[in-house]
């Protein structure tokens, strides 16, 4: 069992925080929308305006459910398409069309390049199952399984909310916090956030940590060291920067305070 001054448990997102796998997400997004967007200007007449890989990516598609994302970027450039459907082909000018041509990329960049994770994040998962700290991921992908399965990493985890769970149970995309409160139900028999933390990369996933009440917004914060403007009350840059006693010892302090 946990210490009863450090955390139930610790959600942790999946892509950019346990795998290395948002750069192929970002590959995958910019080559969807600069086709689609090429195909459209050269129909209308208008400029072509390309995908950027970074900004758009960290600003409408990151951490969000896929059609979420479709409909976030287009949007962003004025252009709004029928929903559709799940089943539609990849071919649909539609957002669920997009979407799933996106999934269709993403796969095939899997495949081509392979999947790597971070050994680091691995070790400090690992650390705090020895400390008796319940694991999980909630993950807006519907990969995250296949993904974790590929690294050979699924048994460290107790439970793998991911895209498809998700959509059964009709939970809210990031911002909102459904997805890590679902995880965190599934973890421990009382569930709760404030006797939790999550791990996460994205702006959105950040303020859902915060819109849930965790107790620890932990932001994994590779590159911008923005994310703490936007909830996160732990920055790190590197999974080295921490261990399962640091996380033991801020809940500690925590309860000091109150």
């Amino acid at each position: 069992m946990a210490l009863s001054n450090g955390p139930d448990a610790m959600v942790f997102d999946l892509d950019g925080v346990i795998t290395f796998t948002a750069s192929l997400h970002a590959a995958a997004w910019k080559e969807l929308f600069d086709s689609y967007l090429e195909q459209r200007a050269k129909k209308t007449g208008g400029p072509f305006v390309p995908f950027d890989a970074n900004t758009d990516y960290l600003q409408y598609v990151d951490g969000k459910p896929r059609y979420d994302g479709v409909a976030s970027f287009l949007a962003s450039r004025s252009i709004h398409l029928p929903m559709g459907n799940p089943s539609e082909p990849s071919t649909a000018e539609t957002v669920a069309g997009l979407g799933n041509r996106k999934d269709e990329l993403f796969r095939k960049k899997v495949d081509e390049v392979g999947v790597d994770y971070d050994h680091e994040a691995v070790r400090f998962v690992e650390d705090l199952r020895a400390h008796g700290i319940r694991v999980g991921i909630a993950s807006s992908s519907k990969n995250a399984i296949p993904i974790v399965n590929k690294c050979g990493i699924a048994n460290l985890f107790e439970v793998i909310v991911d895209g498809n769970f998700s959509e059964q149970r009709h939970l809210r995309g990031k911002p909102a916090p459904d997805i890590f409160l679902a995880c965190l139900a599934e973890l421990v028999r009382a569930p709760n956030p404030s006797r939790a933390g999550i791990a996460e990369d994205a702006i959105v996933g950040v303020e859902a940590g915060r819109n849930g009440g965790f107790a620890l917004v932990l932001g994994v914060d590779r590159s911008t060291g923005e994310l703490g403007h936007y909830g996160a009350n732990w920055v790190i840059k590197d999974f080295r920067e921490i261990t399962a006693d640091k996380v033991i010892a801020y809940f500690a302090a925590r309860t000091q305070v109150a």
